[in-house]
């Protein structure tokens, strides 16, 4: 197995006052749990927080479901790998998306009152599609869940000296005891705070690191020194799609990953969407994903900086930049900054955050899984009409299922040197299609539950086509390339499936697609009812975010 889980030989030297801090940490967490549980009392507390938060604890929660593996090993590693063109995931391949969440997506998602994705397609299209979609969304969200489990072990490991399938279990058992205890309520309170302490913990390692190496300017320095030039130009990221042409890797980026997998991943992944749906009112559910996309354009400099940093401190991912042989992986680069930077006592502080960030993912997954299979496939296909208390069984029981099912799916993620790899092609297949079928329904009445349908299953085998393609050689692109194209063939695949399914079909009868599609639902029932206060305002909020991505770019384009 690569890297840190491969004996432990980066093991990092913790001290008792580290172990007691973590300790501490996993006390609180638990305490959440319990003091959670004494509000559910039915299955819409413990699957969706009785839709009762702020827009505040949803927005911050939002982001935090996101601040998993994904983050904080995956983009540290592409950071390490890829540098300044790592950016594009956060200014490109987040921000426009979250903003067409809340502007066009949420009022329908809200106002409809689903009580998930797959719900909504069922109203949209027929219970067929609704159970396809579950199905879908629970094998990947097990798959995801399995992803932050991985990152989990690697910190574990190299905390304990653990064995990796030990690592993986006791993390698993920790996420599954509070969010068993207190459902959706547990896991985003637990994520409200799980984000401070990843804030506590990227700031100062971003900030000694680039003490160490001699500031901005020092970093350039050692990466132009290193030969790693490329690091440092956002564009054409020719090394990160794995494009040879300058052209083709720039629209790549902008339609690979600016259009087609974020807006399939943000728009459509009820693990995020999900934390909307818990919101006190419709207002509050716009502004989720708006308030959420300021930390999350803000802390890609906390992420890909360090990453840009252990690329010249930590001598075994400098080797993997120079093709040599090395005992560790991309995905190692925050664990060994641990080790090479923060002195003990802060170190547990540290991991803590690590742990927490883990946590996040993992517990967002779970409460989206059980969410999705106790209502879409068990109340609305294998055993409807039973009382809520048996839903509110199910649910505590999935949540046990699916956290043992992670557990398996962990080891897959073991075989990536890079996570991000595994993570794009997982949103490739199941988030890319699924956006596609959803935005075509929602501006074309005409598309009809068959088209929806087979131009799911379609859009879904195309992104697989190119997967296995490049997998045995027919293609030849490296980095994440083979999910951006696979991303734009499910795209384009499932809307022509689509489309030409429905040609022989009849639609749903207008007066049931109020609600549902953009040209049958008036201007009225579209708009949200506004909060007094001019911060509340998504306009205000969305031109906010952009002006922020923007000034990303410009920032790195002058330093």
């Amino acid at each position: 197995m690569p890297g840190a889980l491969a004996g432990a030989p980066q093991r990092i030297d913790a001290h008792l006052v580290d172990y007691l801090l973590v300790a501490f940490y996993f006390v609180v967490v638990l305490g959440i749990g319990l003091i959670a549980r004494r509000s559910v009392s039915s299955s819409l507390d413990f699957l969706l927080s009785g839709r009762s938060l702020p827009a505040w604890v949803t927005g911050l929660a939002f982001v935090s479901a996101n601040l998993g593996a994904t983050e904080l090993l995956g983009q540290a590693a592409n950071g390490a790998q890829f540098g300044e063109q790592a950016f594009h995931y956060y200014w490109i391949g987040a921000i426009p998306a979250m903003v067409f969440l809340a502007l066009v997506m949420m009022p329908f998602y809200y106002g409809s009152k689903v009580r998930s994705v797959p719900e909504f397609l069922g109203r949209r299209f027929d219970a067929k599609t609704q159970r396809l979609q579950g199905v879908l969304f629970a094998v990947a969200s097990v798959l995801l869940a399995g992803v932050n489990l991985y990152a989990m072990a690697i910190v574990v490991n190299a905390l304990l000296g653990w064995p990796t399938w030990l690592a993986i279990v006791v993390a698993g058992v920790i996420v599954l005891a509070y969010t068993f205890l207190g459902g959706l309520s547990a896991a985003i309170y637990n994520e409200v705070l799980q984000f401070f302490v990843i804030v506590v913990t990227m700031v100062p390692i971003t900030l000694v690191g680039l003490h160490r190496v001699g500031g901005w300017d020092g970093l350039v320095g050692r990466l132009t020194a290193q030969g790693s030039t490329e690091m440092l130009q956002p564009f054409p990221a020719q090394e990160l799609t794995g494009i040879g042409s300058s052209i083709g890797s720039t629209i790549g980026v902008v339609l690979g990953l600016g259009f087609v997998t974020s807006f399939g991943y943000w728009t459509t992944n009820f693990t995020e969407v999900q934390r909307a749906f818990s919101a006190r009112n419709a207002s509050a559910a716009q502004r989720t994903p708006l308030i959420a996309a300021i930390p999350k354009a803000l802390v890609a400099l906390v992420i890909i900086i360090p990453g840009m940093v252990a690329a010249v401190l930590i001598p075994g991912i400098e080797s993997l930049k120079q093709g040599l042989p090395s005992d560790v992986t991309y995905n190692d680069a925050v664990p060994m900054l641990l080790r090479e930077l923060l002195p003990n006592g802060f170190l547990g502080v540290a991991l803590a955050g690590l742990l927490a960030a883990f946590m996040a993912g993992m517990a967002a997954n779970v409460s989206s899984f059980n969410t999705v299979f106790t209502y879409d496939l068990w109340q609305d296909w294998l055993r409807p009409g039973r009382d809520d208390a048996h839903y509110l069984k199910v649910g505590r029981a999935v949540t046990v299922i699916g956290t043992v099912l992670a557990i398996g799916t962990a080891f897959i993620a073991a075989g990536f040197t890079n996570i991000m790899d595994y993570i794009q092609t997982l949103f490739s297949f199941f988030n890319v299609p699924l956006f596609a079928v959803f935005i075509f329904g929602l501006f074309w009445k005409k598309l009809t539950g068959s088209g929806g349908f087979w131009g799911l299953v379609s859009g879904t085998l195309g992104a697989v086509t190119i997967f296995v393609l490049n997998q045995v050689g027919v293609l030849s692109l490296s980095g994440q390339g083979s999910s951006f194209l696979g991303g734009g063939v499910a795209t384009v695949v499932a809307v022509l499936v689509g489309w030409a399914v429905s040609r022989g079909g009849t639609p749903k009868p207008e007066a049931e697609l109020n609600g549902l599609v953009w040209s049958l639902t008036p201007a009225s029932v579209r708009a949200v009812p506004r909060e007094a206060g001019w911060f509340r305002s998504p306009a205000v909020l969305s031109v906010l975010v952009i002006a922020l991505a923007v000034a990303g770019y410009v920032l790195f384009a002058v330093a």
